[in-house]
């Protein structure tokens, strides 16, 4: 393969790579604008990931599947928001059980059952796609990626221009101010959780029925915490986000692709490049930027 083939190759793995982290990532950044440091989206992704498998193999619909993995990524979400905000347990507690409880869940039930295959379909544009280097990575891609190109835009609007989006960010911001002037606190937290519930299970969703096209133990593999990361990287920023996810999914081509073009490197090493660079990407610019003010600080008054 030429050099060309060879980028493009690793752009198109990469944008695909990178999908998974900017669905769940659009949702993390609404849930962490309202003050809540969505720690279980590891969680909604894995649950996602076997339920979209499990409904796609029952129905022989992946895209049933994917919608299935979705809820399954909102059912999550509705746990934590009424155990955080309702129960009043520790939110990072909460999320470390959901985690650890899917993870062991699905781990188990893998082991039981049996799944037939299912991806979604594939859109191939004709012409466009044989544009050098981006017509595959633009192109040629699973229909849920350009699900994602409207729901990026639609995240940005919820939360910068609309009403309920305003109501958003002063609950993040001052959540006492917030609920002096007649705002629910926790309502709001929890419509923003099951929000990243949605586009996380549609993470979670895609990884299984889109890219791999079936269930693995563990598939996600931190993936979550990648998530986190980005917000944290971007700043809490949308357009920052998105650009960490994508120079998180571009490490993990590269990971994938290095052995494949004869570099030699210690294996432990190329799978933990991608966290290590979350970590790094968190420590430099959690200091650089200021977070929301009330970013996982509880509030107790005008719980319901």
């Amino acid at each position: 393969m030429s050099a060309a083939d060879n980028i493009a190759t690793i752009l198109s793995s990469g944008a695909r790579l990178t999908v998974p982290l900017a669905f769940a990532a659009c949702g993390e950044y609404v849930a962490q604008r309202a003050g809540t440091l969505n720690i279980s989206v590891e969680a909604m992704m894995l649950g996602a990931a076997f339920g979209s498998i499990a409904v796609a193999s029952a129905t022989g619909s992946a895209t049933i599947g994917l919608a299935a993995g979705a809820l399954v990524g909102v059912a999550v979400a509705f746990v934590h928001g009424n155990l955080s905000h309702r129960v009043q347990i520790n939110t990072f507690v909460v999320g470390l059980v959901l985690n650890a409880l899917v993870l062991g869940l699905t781990s188990y039930l893998i082991t039981v059952s049996t799944f037939t295959g299912h991806q979604v379909w594939q859109v191939s544009v004709p012409v466009l796609r044989d544009i050098p280097i981006v017509g595959p990575m633009l192109f040629v891609q699973r229909w849920p990626v350009y699900l994602l190109l409207a729901v990026i835009p639609l995240t940005w609007w919820l939360v910068q221009r609309s009403r309920w989006g305003l109501e958003l960010r002063a609950v993040g911001e001052n959540p006492q101010a917030a609920d002096v002037s007649g705002i629910h606190v926790n309502l709001r937290r929890r419509q923003a959780l099951l929000w990243c519930g949605l586009l996380a299970g549609l993470g979670g969703a895609y990884l299984a029925v889109g890219e791999v096209g079936s269930f693995n133990q563990n598939m996600t593999a931190g993936r979550g915490y990648l998530v986190i990361a980005a917000v944290i990287f971007g700043a809490w920023r949308l357009g920052r986000t998105l650009v960490g996810c994508v120079v998180f999914g571009l490490a993990d081509a590269m990971r994938l692709a290095l052995p494949a073009l004869g570099v030699t490197m210690n294996s432990q090493l190329l799978i933990a490049a991608p966290y290590l660079l979350a970590l790094l990407a968190m420590l430099v610019f959690a200091t650089a930027h200021r977070e929301p003010r009330a970013l996982a600080q509880p509030f107790q008054r005008g719980t319901t």
